[in-house]
Protein backbone atom coordinates (compact mmCIF):
# COMPACT_ATOMS: atom_id res chain seq x y z
CA UNK A 1 0.00 0.00 0.00
CA UNK A 2 2.09 2.27 0.74
CA UNK A 3 4.62 1.55 -2.65
CA UNK A 4 0.78 1.98 -4.84
CA UNK A 5 0.80 5.85 -2.44
CA UNK A 6 4.49 6.47 -3.44
CA UNK A 7 3.66 6.00 -7.21
CA UNK A 8 0.54 7.55 -7.03
CA UNK A 9 2.38 11.09 -5.76
CA UNK A 10 4.72 10.54 -8.24
CA UNK A 11 2.11 10.54 -11.44
CA UNK A 12 -0.10 13.32 -10.31
CA UNK A 13 3.38 15.18 -9.03
CA UNK A 14 3.89 15.11 -13.02
CA UNK A 15 0.75 17.18 -13.25
CA UNK A 16 1.20 19.72 -11.03
CA UNK A 17 -1.08 18.19 -8.53
CA UNK A 18 0.00 18.53 -4.66
CA UNK A 19 -0.33 15.90 -1.68
CA UNK A 20 -2.95 16.95 1.14
CA UNK A 21 -4.04 15.47 4.46
CA UNK A 22 -7.22 15.74 6.84
CA UNK A 23 -8.33 14.02 9.62
CA UNK A 24 -10.01 10.03 9.86
CA UNK A 25 -11.96 11.32 12.94
CA UNK A 26 -14.31 13.72 10.77
CA UNK A 27 -17.36 16.19 11.35
CA UNK A 28 -20.56 15.72 9.61
CA UNK A 29 -19.89 18.60 8.05
CA UNK A 30 -16.90 18.30 6.40
CA UNK A 31 -18.13 14.30 5.63
CA UNK A 32 -21.73 15.32 4.29
CA UNK A 33 -23.39 18.83 4.71
CA UNK A 34 -20.37 20.34 2.10
CA UNK A 35 -20.68 17.89 0.09
CA UNK A 36 -24.46 18.38 -0.90
CA UNK A 37 -25.19 15.10 0.92
CA UNK A 38 -29.05 15.18 2.00
CA UNK A 39 -29.89 15.33 5.59
CA UNK A 40 -32.16 12.19 4.37
CA UNK A 41 -29.69 10.36 2.26
CA UNK A 42 -29.10 6.68 2.95
CA UNK A 43 -25.38 7.27 3.09
CA UNK A 44 -25.60 8.69 6.66
CA UNK A 45 -27.62 6.03 8.40
CA UNK A 46 -25.75 3.52 10.54
CA UNK A 47 -25.73 0.72 8.02
CA UNK A 48 -23.25 2.61 6.17
CA UNK A 49 -20.96 5.16 8.50
CA UNK A 50 -19.37 5.08 11.90
CA UNK A 51 -20.88 7.71 14.15
CA UNK A 52 -18.90 8.31 17.14
CA UNK A 53 -20.59 9.66 20.10
CA UNK A 54 -20.49 13.38 20.43
CA UNK A 55 -18.10 15.03 23.13
CA UNK A 56 -19.69 16.61 26.44
CA UNK A 57 -21.68 19.58 25.48
CA UNK A 58 -20.98 19.51 21.72
CA UNK A 59 -23.86 19.15 19.31
CA UNK A 60 -21.14 18.07 16.09
CA UNK A 61 -21.78 14.73 15.52
CA UNK A 62 -18.17 12.91 14.75
CA UNK A 63 -17.80 10.25 12.02
CA UNK A 64 -15.15 8.13 10.84
CA UNK A 65 -15.05 10.02 7.20
CA UNK A 66 -16.24 7.65 4.63
CA UNK A 67 -14.59 9.21 1.48
CA UNK A 68 -11.15 11.37 1.39
CA UNK A 69 -13.60 13.54 -0.28
CA UNK A 70 -14.03 15.37 2.58
CA UNK A 71 -10.74 16.64 2.66
CA UNK A 72 -11.60 17.97 -0.84
CA UNK A 73 -14.49 19.90 0.48
CA UNK A 74 -11.76 21.42 3.37
CA UNK A 75 -9.79 21.95 0.68
CA UNK A 76 -12.00 24.65 -0.99
CA UNK A 77 -12.51 26.23 2.04
CA UNK A 78 -9.29 26.65 3.56
CA UNK A 79 -7.29 27.52 -0.48
CA UNK A 80 -10.41 29.37 -1.81
CA UNK A 81 -8.16 32.65 -1.43
CA UNK A 82 -5.28 30.45 -3.14
CA UNK A 83 -6.84 29.46 -6.26
CA UNK A 84 -6.15 27.67 -8.78
CA UNK A 85 -5.24 24.65 -6.62
CA UNK A 86 -4.62 21.19 -7.78
CA UNK A 87 -4.87 18.58 -4.95
CA UNK A 88 -4.70 15.26 -3.68
CA UNK A 89 -5.77 13.23 -0.69
CA UNK A 90 -4.80 9.59 0.18
CA UNK A 91 -6.05 7.99 3.12
CA UNK A 92 -8.36 5.37 5.07
CA UNK A 93 -11.56 5.88 5.29
CA UNK A 94 -14.42 3.49 6.74
CA UNK A 95 -17.60 1.64 5.96
CA UNK A 96 -20.02 0.15 8.13
CA UNK A 97 -20.82 -2.70 5.90
CA UNK A 98 -20.15 -6.22 5.15
CA UNK A 99 -16.47 -7.50 3.57
CA UNK A 100 -16.22 -9.79 0.50
CA UNK A 101 -13.75 -10.00 -2.51
CA UNK A 102 -13.59 -6.75 -3.45
CA UNK A 103 -14.98 -4.89 0.11
CA UNK A 104 -13.61 -3.93 3.10
CA UNK A 105 -15.12 -2.32 6.12
CA UNK A 106 -12.12 -0.29 6.30
CA UNK A 107 -10.00 1.21 2.73
CA UNK A 108 -7.54 3.27 1.62
CA UNK A 109 -9.30 5.74 -0.99
CA UNK A 110 -7.65 8.97 -3.63
CA UNK A 111 -9.16 11.66 -4.08
CA UNK A 112 -8.40 14.20 -6.06
CA UNK A 113 -9.63 18.30 -6.91
CA UNK A 114 -8.98 20.76 -9.74
CA UNK A 115 -10.38 24.36 -9.42
CA UNK A 116 -9.45 26.74 -12.28
CA UNK A 117 -11.37 29.46 -14.27
CA UNK A 118 -11.76 27.44 -17.13
CA UNK A 119 -11.85 23.29 -16.44
CA UNK A 120 -13.90 20.86 -18.38
CA UNK A 121 -14.47 17.38 -18.53
CA UNK A 122 -12.34 16.82 -21.39
CA UNK A 123 -9.29 18.13 -18.40
CA UNK A 124 -10.92 15.46 -16.02
CA UNK A 125 -10.87 12.39 -18.60
CA UNK A 126 -7.62 13.28 -19.92
CA UNK A 127 -6.00 13.68 -16.35
CA UNK A 128 -7.34 10.27 -15.44
CA UNK A 129 -6.54 8.65 -18.63
CA UNK A 130 -2.76 9.82 -18.08
CA UNK A 131 -3.25 8.29 -14.59
CA UNK A 132 -4.44 5.31 -15.43
CA UNK A 133 -1.97 4.83 -18.14
CA UNK A 134 1.01 5.62 -15.94
CA UNK A 135 0.38 3.00 -13.25
CA UNK A 136 -1.47 -0.30 -15.11
CA UNK A 137 0.25 0.70 -18.58
CA UNK A 138 -0.61 1.92 -22.05
CA UNK A 139 -2.81 -1.02 -22.98
CA UNK A 140 -5.12 -0.54 -20.19
CA UNK A 141 -8.68 -0.46 -20.65
CA UNK A 142 -10.61 2.15 -19.55
CA UNK A 143 -14.15 3.41 -19.93
CA UNK A 144 -16.31 6.34 -18.75
CA UNK A 145 -19.84 6.03 -17.80
CA UNK A 146 -23.01 8.60 -17.12
CA UNK A 147 -24.14 8.72 -13.09
CA UNK A 148 -24.63 10.55 -10.15
CA UNK A 149 -23.00 11.90 -7.36
CA UNK A 150 -24.45 14.69 -5.16
CA UNK A 151 -20.90 16.73 -4.98
CA UNK A 152 -20.39 16.39 -8.87
CA UNK A 153 -22.75 17.43 -11.73
CA UNK A 154 -22.20 16.03 -14.37
CA UNK A 155 -21.19 12.79 -12.62
CA UNK A 156 -19.41 10.04 -14.26
CA UNK A 157 -18.20 6.37 -13.00
CA UNK A 158 -14.77 5.36 -14.85
CA UNK A 159 -14.10 1.86 -14.67
CA UNK A 160 -11.16 -0.68 -15.72
CA UNK A 161 -11.32 -3.86 -17.59
CA UNK A 162 -10.10 -6.52 -15.09
CA UNK A 163 -9.68 -10.29 -15.58
CA UNK A 164 -12.15 -9.99 -19.01
CA UNK A 165 -14.63 -7.98 -16.72
CA UNK A 166 -15.43 -4.18 -15.90
CA UNK A 167 -14.53 -3.09 -12.45
CA UNK A 168 -15.74 0.15 -10.86
CA UNK A 169 -12.87 2.03 -10.06
CA UNK A 170 -13.67 5.39 -9.48
CA UNK A 171 -16.38 8.05 -9.45
CA UNK A 172 -15.70 11.57 -10.80
CA UNK A 173 -17.54 14.70 -12.27
CA UNK A 174 -17.56 18.32 -12.17
CA UNK A 175 -17.85 20.02 -8.79
CA UNK A 176 -21.35 21.11 -8.00
CA UNK A 177 -22.37 24.69 -7.41
CA UNK A 178 -23.95 23.45 -3.90
CA UNK A 179 -20.42 22.40 -2.96
CA UNK A 180 -18.16 25.44 -4.01
CA UNK A 181 -21.41 27.92 -2.16
CA UNK A 182 -20.72 25.76 1.11
CA UNK A 183 -16.85 26.55 0.68
CA UNK A 184 -17.67 30.07 0.32
CA UNK A 185 -16.62 30.27 -3.13
CA UNK A 186 -18.52 31.83 -6.11
CA UNK A 187 -19.49 29.08 -8.89
CA UNK A 188 -19.55 31.93 -11.43
CA UNK A 189 -15.92 32.48 -10.85
CA UNK A 190 -14.55 29.17 -10.60
CA UNK A 191 -15.08 25.81 -11.52
CA UNK A 192 -13.50 22.50 -11.22
CA UNK A 193 -13.66 18.80 -11.23
CA UNK A 194 -13.22 16.01 -8.45
CA UNK A 195 -12.21 12.42 -8.54
CA UNK A 196 -12.26 9.82 -6.32
CA UNK A 197 -11.98 5.87 -5.73
CA UNK A 198 -9.96 2.71 -4.17
CA UNK A 199 -6.57 2.48 -3.82
CA UNK A 200 -7.09 -1.30 -2.76
CA UNK A 201 -8.73 -2.21 -6.24
CA UNK A 202 -6.13 -0.29 -7.56
CA UNK A 203 -3.59 -2.19 -6.34
CA UNK A 204 -5.73 -5.63 -7.27
CA UNK A 205 -6.05 -4.98 -10.93
CA UNK A 206 -1.96 -3.53 -11.16
CA UNK A 207 -0.55 -6.85 -9.61
CA UNK A 208 -3.99 -9.18 -10.31
CA UNK A 209 -4.91 -9.50 -6.46
CA UNK A 210 -8.11 -11.86 -6.32
CA UNK A 211 -9.27 -11.05 -2.76
CA UNK A 212 -8.89 -7.68 -1.33
CA UNK A 213 -9.04 -8.66 2.25
CA UNK A 214 -5.55 -9.85 1.28
CA UNK A 215 -4.18 -7.04 1.68
CA UNK A 216 -5.05 -6.52 5.73
CA UNK A 217 -4.32 -10.39 6.36
CA UNK A 218 -0.96 -9.86 8.17
CA UNK A 219 -0.23 -12.40 6.05
CA UNK A 220 3.95 -12.54 5.11
CA UNK A 221 3.53 -15.21 1.87
CA UNK A 222 1.33 -12.53 0.34
CA UNK A 223 3.10 -9.52 1.44
CA UNK A 224 6.60 -11.12 0.60
CA UNK A 225 5.75 -11.07 -2.87
CA UNK A 226 5.95 -7.37 -3.72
Amino acid sequence: MTQIIREIQTVFGELGFEVADGPELETEHFNFDALNVPADHPARDMQDTFWIKPLKGSQERPVLRTHTTSVTARALAECKDQFPIRKIFLGKVFRNEATDITHEAQFFQLDGVYVDKNVSLADLKSTLLYFYKKILGDDVEVRFRPSYFSFTEPSAEVDVKFKGKWLEMMGAGMLHQNVFKAAGVDPDLWCGFAFGGGIDRLLMVKYGIDDIRSLYSGDLRFVNQF
